[in-house]
């Protein structure tokens, strides 16, 4: 059986070529101030320097091989998202970010397989590239951000997304980007260590209680960095569902808890008794490999990390390590 890690990040060298080039029409520059180039998006999203490993493809495979990742999920670099652009620039933008990441897995078919990106500032445009990603293109999915542009998930009108996210049935893998603005995690490292798994906890309550986990039921949805701290104060939610419902049930009838054993939560933990917790709860059949390739945050070793959860059966550890993910592949409609 094939190992596969379903959060991992790349920004391809002809993306970058494509951005120096079309990138001031559509609304992105890049600039370099001498510490390395950076994007600033419409005049108001200034992102880090880009880190070089991102679009190093022999670096990656060399890591895969090392740490025994047959297939990788290759996402674009979160920041890289760019929901701020106009909708019809983010369009074209997500249409040749997709075509050029498709290419990119495409020099090594056999071993990454591509997550695309949408105009999720435009839910119909988005819905149209999803489907042409999927249907066309070949791609596994789609990787979004916590909210679009800072609005929330449940404001968004995204229900042509959701829709067509779930005729296709595949995979949206929901990441953090900006954590928590407003919020001053400056120092000692919080806005990683903190504010990203907050982030993700945030979004993913927009959807349970917002309603859109109970409105699309086939929705496969994966939350990174093993779902933030939802599966573990999922207690607190269902005290609220049933304490309160009058605040916490007003769009929803299906106990969070419930609705929470949909998603699929990643390995990115980097301690085995959380993950034991999470299997147990969440179910191994819905915990998928991770590693958060190629930032220090991430882990650089995932498949020491699935054989060191205690009480795992033969069979619970061959679906974290890529069944599950086998699966869900398996049954997409594209």
């Amino acid at each position: 059986m094939k190992t596969y890690d379903i959060h991992a990040h790349c920004i391809p060298a002809p993306l970058l070529d494509v951005l120096r080039l079309e990138g001031p029409r559509l609304g992105i520059e890049l600039r370099d101030d001498g510490k390395g180039e950076y994007a600033v998006i419409r005049d108001r999203v200034r992102l880090q320097p880009f880190n070089p490993i991102l679009s190093d493809l022999d670096a990656r495979i060399g890591a895969m091989d090392a740490n025994g990742v047959d297939v990788q999920a290759l996402s674009g670099w979160i920041d890289l998202t760019a929901y701020a652009l106009d909708p019809e620039a983010g369009a074209e933008y997500s249409r040749r970010f997709n075509e050029i990441i498709t290419a990119e897995a495409g020099r090594h078919p056999d071993r990454l397989t591509p997550l695309g990106t949408i105009p999720l500032q435009d839910p119909r445009r988005a819905a149209e590239e999803l489907d042409f990603a999927v249907r066309d293109l070949g791609m596994a999915g789609v990787q979004i951000a916590t909210t679009v542009d800072g609005t929330d998930l449940d404001r968004a009108g995204l229900d042509p997304f959701w829709e067509a996210a779930e005729g296709l049935g595949c995979l949206v893998v929901l990441h953090p980007c900006d954590p928590l603005p407003g919020v001053d995690l400056s120092r000692n490292f919080l806005d990683n260590m903190v504010g990203r798994p907050a982030e993700s906890t945030i979004a993913v309550a927009h959807l349970l209680f917002g309603g859109a986990l109970e409105r699309y039921t086939g929705l496969v949805i994966c939350v990174v960095h093993g779902g933030g701290f939802i599966p573990y104060q999922m207690g607190r939610m269902q005290r609220g569902f049933d304490a309160v419902p009058r605040l916490a049930a007003q769009n929803m009838s299906t106990p969070p808890s419930e609705l929470a054993r949909r998603l699929y939560y990643d390995t990115v933990l980097h301690d085995p008794a959380p993950l034991a917790f999470l299997v147990e709860h969440m179910g191994a059949d819905h915990v998928v490999m991770g590693t958060d390739y190629p930032f220090p945050m991430g882990d650089p070793t995932p498949v020491d990390t699935v054989n060191a959860i205690p009480g795992l059966s033969d069979e619970q550890r061959q679906l974290i390590l890529g069944g599950n993910v086998a699966r869900l592949l398996e049954g997409m409609a594209g």
